[in-house]
């Protein structure tokens, strides 16, 4: 069974066991924490079955731990002028293990 879940602005299939990286939502997302994905697109794989409405449908996930993603430059520059900026940007992300899709 899967489920297409939408996290951090991303959509994200998973399914139970799966381990993967969402941007860091708000509140309380201490290691060891369990949280609760509730804004499901979609299940499916249920013996066949695709499930349209996903009504009471939520999915279980355990935070392994924060990370941050590889550094993106930024870098201006105008010619002839002696204007160079450099700048970097690493997001702030969470690592988390798929522990179950429940209500399916």
């Amino acid at each position: 069974m899967y489920a297409i879940v939408r996290a951090g602005g991303k959509q994200v299939k998973v399914a139970a066991g799966d381990v993967l990286r969402i941007e860091t939502p708000s509140g309380d997302v201490s290691k060891g924490r369990e949280i609760v994905l509730s804004e499901i697109v979609f299940v499916g794989g249920h013996e066949g079955k695709e499930l349209k409405k996903t009504d009471g449908v939520s999915v279980k996930a355990t935070v392994l731990g924060p990370v941050k993603t590889r550094k993106v430059l930024v870098f201006k520059k105008k010619r002839t002028k002696q204007y160079r900026r450099t700048k970097g940007h690493r997001q702030s992300m969470i690592e988390i293990r798929i522990l179950g899709i429940e209500g399916a």
